[in-house]
């Protein structure tokens, strides 16, 4: 838990990508927190448009110049461009930056690049519209962002990242990659998969019967809203989640099957129950979201070894448990610390229990 030396004044950010997650990056950095962002882009005329928007204070000739002096760097490249661009900030960072991306997809990062400083990083925010032209400070307030910490992960740039983020509005989760490609496969990847081919089905039934789509209400429309989203975005992410994807795919194959054969039996009582099932798994999904405002501190002994601080927030995150804000403290010696975290109070019993089995000492307070 030892604390690298962080130079004084505001804090400096790299941006490798400045569209419209970078973008809002920049503008949330410069106005919550003051910090000096600096930015690189290779697509013409971004940096341009960043610097008229607010987003960046300074343009970079290259990822590697971006990166050089910052302090905390955020890759927003492509997903499929994104091991080889966080290799090269990772190769031109300084020892004391902490490194994350924006990639809505974990594993094939994770598994490229190993080095203490980088912590894949995901924000679940967006909009209809791309570029830095469409960059807001507000974008990630409340919005929840998965950490990937790992083994190695140093620390104290966790914390500086968490601390970071929840400073931009975020609300910082950790959880391991393979977990992350599956839930991002089931609640984003799939449904942009359904929503492509319920299109093409409305198309071909109405063109075969020369109509246009009805005003039949809302349904279609939202459940469509994300079909041919851009294919330079979403054929990359298709591809990095495939085995995810593909096994999420044989499921709902097999449970459209099921609902065909109990259509094709006339098995109301099949039909019903199964319906019934979704508005139930419908109302737990939405009730696991719910949680108190009052937040309970917690106060962890730790001793100073790498992952310690990776292991209890992946042990939280896996539970769902939110970290609404932590700090760490080390010790004289380097020896051992404290971490504290602040959990909500409907969590904090849950939290000290998850804690306490991964046998470190935790005290409220």
């Amino acid at each position: 838990m030892t604390r690298p030396d962080t130079p004084p004044g505001p804090l400096r950010v790299a941006l490798v990508g400045v569209g419209l997650i970078g973008g809002s990056i920049g503008l949330a950095a410069r106005e919550r927190v003051g910090a000096h962002v600096t930015g690189f882009d290779p697509a013409a005329g971004v940096l341009e448009a960043a610097l008229a928007r607010g987003a960046l204070d300074a343009t970079a000739a290259s990822p590697a110049d971006a990166v050089r002096d910052a302090d905390a760097v955020f890759v927003a490249a492509p997903v499929g461009r994104l091991p080889e661009a966080v290799a090269a900030a990772v190769e031109a960072a300084g020892p004391a930056a902490v490194l994350t991306d924006v990639g809505s997809t974990k594993r094939a990062v994770t598994d490229a690049v190993d080095d203490r400083r980088f912590i894949g990083g995901h924000p679940l925010a967006g909009a209809e519209t791309a570029g830095v032209e469409h960059a807001r400070a507000d974008l990630f307030a409340g919005a929840v962002w998965y950490l990937t910490p790992t083994a190695t992960t140093e620390g104290v740039l966790y914390e500086r990242l968490h601390r970071l983020l929840v400073d931009l509005g975020a609300r910082p989760q950790a959880v391991d990659p393979d977990t992350h490609d599956a839930v991002m496969a089931a609640v984003s990847h799939l449904p942009h998969v359904l929503a492509n081919v319920l299109v093409a089905q409305a198309a071909r039934a109405l063109d075969a019967e020369g109509e246009r789509l009805p005003a039949t209400g809302p349904s279609f429309r939202d459940a469509t809203r994300v079909a041919g989203a851009p294919t330079a975005i979403w054929r990359d992410i298709y591809l990095a989640n495939a085995d995810a994807l593909g096994l999420l795919l044989d499921d709902t194959i097999e449970r459209l099957s099921r609902v065909r054969a109990a259509l094709a039996a006339r098995d109301g009582a099949g039909i019903a129950e199964w319906n019934d099932h979704a508005g139930e798994e419908r109302r737990r999904l939405h009730e696991s979201h719910l949680q108190g405002a009052d937040v309970v501190r917690l106060r962890v002994s730790v001793p100073n070894r790498p992952g310690v601080v990776a292991d209890v927030a992946l042990a939280l995150g896996r539970a769902s448990v939110n970290i609404v804000d932590m700090a760490l403290h080390p010790a004289a010696d380097n020896a051992s610390g404290v971490i504290e975290l602040w959990i909500a109070d409907g969590q904090a019993a849950s939290a000290q229990a998850l804690i306490e089995g991964l046998r470190l000492p935790v005290a409220t307070s």
